[in-house]
């Protein structure tokens, strides 16, 4: 039945996933809700562009499962939250997961689960909460036959939150973390070169998606995409980068036509001209 509910999650032509991740409001950080203020008529457009998955919260999963049909993209459920998004890095970093998760994923008719794998140096209780979190899923998950997307997360202080760092090494170590805690899909960030991306791959051996991370430019974004899917990848994950969009159903559907239809990334900038 897990197989069931993957071949949900992936395009029966490419084998390929896109989802849309639309869960960042859950951070409880105003500067996180641009491009998704109004949820309703976000995932309203977003059904309509049609991706193969959009990942929601519990609190806003029924936006997207109560559109009628067989035609809408799959549900991801997102079953943990953290403070590590705060404005400046917090004294005690902590990841905890709602209530009843893989319950909550069957009632919402999910195809997949979704938890943090959080590392940041400083914070070991951080990936100490992470790894609790996954060792509960996983069980839950089993009895269920509920496919489990952990997200390893490799973090770096900055001036202010923490960002993302692109060391391979560092992603390759809780990439394969999350392989040993039993992941059935990967949610991971690109390297700084995505060249070196293989490597990542090679330790996932399950299904590996990209993140996207925060918005850049048309071209950098489909570019990368382009990169990591030749690397081996078998999707990405965008949030900010298609929602904040000045046109979120045609980035959609530019980024479908690269993950899916082998576009070039000028193909699918002259798909986003056409429309503009």
């Amino acid at each position: 039945m897990k197989q069931y509910r993957l071949n949900r999650l992936f395009h029966p032509r490419s084998n390929r996933c896109f989802d849309v991740a639309v869960d960042h409001g859950v951070t409880g950080e105003p500067g996180m809700l641009t491009g998704i203020e109004d949820m309703e008529r976000a995932i309203d457009a977003l059904v309509d562009a049609d991706p193969d998955a959009i990942q929601l919260t519990v609190g806003q999963a029924d936006l997207l499962q109560r559109h009628p049909g067989r035609d809408k993209p799959a549900l991801v459920l997102r079953c943990d939250l953290t403070n590590v998004y705060a404005p400046e890095p917090p004294a005690r970093a902590w990841s905890r997961l709602i209530d009843d998760p893989v319950g909550q994923a069957v009632r919402f008719d999910a195809s997949c689960v979704v938890v943090n794998l959080l590392e940041a140096p400083g914070h070991p209780e951080l990936r100490e909460d992470s790894v609790a979190n996954i060792v509960r899923l996983r069980a839950e998950c089993d009895r269920a036959a509920m496919p489990l997307m952990v997200e390893p997360l490799v973090l770096k202080p900055g001036n202010g939150p923490y960002g993302v760092d692109g060391d391979v090494d560092r992603i390759c170590g809780v990439v394969r973390q999350a392989v040993e805690l039993g992941a059935d899909v990967i949610k991971a960030d690109p390297s700084d070169d995505p060249s070196d991306y293989h490597r990542v791959v090679t330790v996932a051996r399950v299904p590996l998606l990209v993140r996207g991370g925060g918005r850049v430019s048309d071209r950098e974004i489909l570019e990368r995409t382009h990169a990591v899917l030749g690397q081996g990848a078998a999707g990405i994950v965008y949030g900010r980068n298609v929602i904040q969009h000045q046109d979120p159903a045609a980035m959609t559907q530019a980024l479908m036509a690269v993950v899916h239809d082998g576009a070039t990334p000028e193909q699918a900038l002259e798909r986003l001209a056409a429309v503009a």
